[in-house]
């Protein structure tokens, strides 16, 4: 019997039969005073009310709409008291105005009176059968109520809830019917309703919806961005950040508000060229300002351009002594961002879950604290008032929309004028001054993660391949056995390999481990192998030895995978990437780039350079405004298939090969006769 039909019977054997066709046709409403009602033990619903306060105002502003149902109470009293068994909230609702002295005890409420019998039944009958109003009706309700003139104030207030959600509600109700119809009939969800509430008409609306086929056309992002394919999200903006809103309208610019949306700046700019036109006026004035500095020339860019900036040499810059004041504050700002970088640092080394909000927080408050110190150091910089004529600067704006100066800039034939092919002119080194050591693209843990997937990929290829297993091995092996030949020399390359198996460890390095391609496989042929073994260890060898070669040779093979370990902690030169080139490893099949794998991993500026680089500077654009985590999942959606490694795993390089050992005066004299030899084929172009 399905659930339905067993809910029916259950519901039917449950009332009784004379309820099925006179409860509530012979009780009449009747009106009674407040003080003669309490709460009844007849009423099913146990749990306590919530939402008082809400429907507090509303029985205030409108009075009771829906009576309760009640039954007599057995008691001394002369005038019985009425057990509430049906209507909990609006009892709780009457008491509250009551104890807030906004109602009396006379107060007259319509009542429905049953008898105890019919109580039970009128509980369990009302708190079963009540269907929550649809989004949709109840948007349309709110419109009705401010075409009766009603202002959003007095809806926020009449039914409890935030002004915001009112202007939301009002906001679908703009909708075409037909898409209203679709939600109500749950053909769309909230999100599709609110993404499409962006466009004004119905026409537009509806044309959206039609031409959105497929169904990564239907993502709520998708359908925003077809209503809005002129148009610039102000949220993502970085001209938008620079210039401000209030500007940009006050100009008389038009912003499409989105208000489904709780990010700063929530919308889109119309008007695209009124706001590039405003930043670029902004940006004059303050290139105007640099250029009282005294430098050769000052332009001016609305996007930074690293490739641009790299082809200028740079003035080396002099350095102040602080006051002591300035020394304390800026002692002060290097706690801080010493103390937020560790924090950052402690999280990523971290071994509990990923919070993406406490990540990405920490994260914000380190790149906050970092360029505070850089900001305030910038005031200690200057520049030789002789060499900066000879150099520029360029102002530009950020992608976070904050104006940025690069000072001391020097074109490249300028400096070679002015130097004459040295490196540096009055004293003024134009060659780019050395950067500091720079931090490692990828932490240990994140290195760890992504070679432990490199050598799943490998086990898998190598498992394939018996003689290569057996190579493999082999070349381990020899070089301990003929220590004498090869001496110290095959420490720093040799293929790790040990009688253990990698199998934990490759676990732990990488959580992510269980759901990759290669995984599955070397666990498809563990599970193989381990229902062909014997189960005593005993019987192992004489089993072995009665086995067909072509058995043991795939079954060596997997062992030796599985001993495998190429696992590292830094993205360096590693042995194994010499066996990857062998065996000709595809690791792009293997590994995919998504927010598991590896942008939930890393910072929010590097996924937005990686998608630069293997998708377009557009797509990555679009990540600049979201936050850590939508930004993670939207380049899993950009570049999942996209065939992209991390460096890590691109890195196929491997120790370099020295040899330790003594040359005996054989190998001398050959090198002296190579050495003669190659300095008489030198010479011989001199001399004819």
């Amino acid at each position: 019997m399905e659930a339905s039909e067993q809910k029916a019977v259950v519901a039917a054997s449950s009332v009784p039969d004379a309820l099925e066709t006179s409860f509530g046709n012979e009780a009449q409403i009747e009106y009674v005073p407040y003080g003669r009602l309490c709460r009844s033990p007849l009423n099913v619903r146990k749990k306590a009310p919530t939402g008082i306060e809400a429907l507090a105002g509303t029985i205030a502003g409108k009075g009771l709409i829906q009576n309760p149902v009640v039954h007599e109470m057995k008691g001394r009293a002369k005038v019985p008291k009425l057990g509430v068994c049906a209507g909990q909230r609006r009892l709780a609702a009457l008491d509250l105005l009551f104890s807030q002295g906004r109602i009396p005890k006379d107060y007259q409420v319509p009542v429905l009176i049953v008898s105890d019998g019919e109580a039970v039944a009128a509980s369990l009958i009302e708190n079963r059968e009540r269907e929550p109003m649809h989004i949709a009706d109840e948007c349309l309700a709110f419109r009705l109520l401010t075409e009766e003139g009603k202002s959003v104030a007095h809806i926020s207030a009449l039914f409890g809830t935030s002004e915001v959600a009112v202007r939301r509600s009002l906001k679908l109700a703009s909708l075409s019917p037909t898409l209203l119809d679709a939600l109500r009939n749950n053909q769309m969800d909230f999100e599709h309703a609110a993404a499409l509430a962006l466009a004004d008409d119905h026409e537009t609306q509806e044309r959206v919806w039609a031409d959105a086929r497929e169904p990564w056309q239907r993502t709520p992002r998708e359908l925003r961005a077809a209503i809005t394919t002129t148009e610039i999200d102000a949220s993502r903006s970085h001209l938008a950040k620079f210039v401000g809103i209030e500007v940009y309208e006050a100009a008389g610019g038009r912003v499409r508000r989105d208000l489904f949306s709780d990010a700063a700046n929530a919308g889109f700019i119309a008007d695209p060229d009124l706001l590039h036109r405003l930043a670029t006026e902004r940006l004059v004035a303050a290139s105007q300002e640099i250029a009282r500095e005294g430098w050769s020339w000052v332009e001016t860019r609305t996007r930074r351009d690293y490739n641009e900036m790299v082809v200028f040499a740079r003035l080396h810059s002099v350095s102040r002594e602080p006051t002591p004041d300035e020394q304390a504050e800026l002692d002060a700002l290097i706690v801080k961002r010493d103390a937020a970088s560790d924090a950052l640092n402690a999280y990523y080394d971290a071994d509990g879950g990923p919070d993406e909000d406490e990540q990405e927080r920490l994260e914000d408050a380190a790149n906050t604290t970092s360029d505070a110190v850089d900001l305030y150091g910038e005031r200690f910089e200057t520049f030789d008032a002789d060499d900066m004529k000879r150099a520029g600067a360029f102002v530009v704006i950020d992608s976070d929309g904050q104006l940025s100066v690069e000072r001391g800039l020097i074109r490249r034939e300028d400096a070679k004028k002015l130097a004459g092919g040295a490196n540096a002119v009055a004293g003024v080194a134009v060659g780019v001054v050395t950067p500091k050591k720079a931090k490692p693209l990828h932490g240990e843990k994140l290195c760890r993660r992504l070679t432990a997937h490199r050598t799943a990929a490998i086990q898998v290829e190598l498992a394939r391949q018996p003689n290569a297993a057996l190579a493999v091995l082999m070349s381990r092996m020899i070089p301990v056995v003929f220590e004498d030949v090869y001496a110290r020399e095959f420490a720093e390359y040799a293929i790790r390999i040990e009688a253990h198996t990698s199998r934990d460890r490759l676990l732990i390095d990488a959580d992510d481990m269980a759901d990759c391609v290669a995984w599955k496989e070397i666990e498809g042929e563990r599970g193989k192998w381990a229902r062909m073994l014997p189960e005593r260890t005993a019987e192992l060898l004489p089993w072995l030895l009665a086995q067909e070669p072509d058995l043991t040779s795939n079954l060596f093979a997997f062992c030796v995978a599985a001993t495998l370990d190429g696992t590292s902690d830094a993205d360096r030169a590693h042995p194994i990437n010499e066996l990857a080139d062998l065996l000709n490893v595809d690791l792009s099949y293997y590994w995919k780039p998504t927010r598991a794998s590896y942008f939930g991993h890393v910072s929010k500026a590097r996924i937005v350079d990686v998608v630069a680089a293997a998708v377009s500077p557009e797509a990555a654009a679009d990540l600049q405004g979201m936050k850590k985590s939508d930004a993670a999942a939207a380049a899993e959606l950009r570049m999942v298939d996209s065939g992209w490694l991390p460096e890590v795993l691109t890195n196929r390089e491997t120790s370099e090969r020295r040899s330790y050992s003594y040359i005996n005066a054989d190998d001398d004299a050959d090198a002296a006769d190579e050495d003669d030899e190659t300095a008489a084929t030198e010479e011989e172009p001199q001399s004819a």
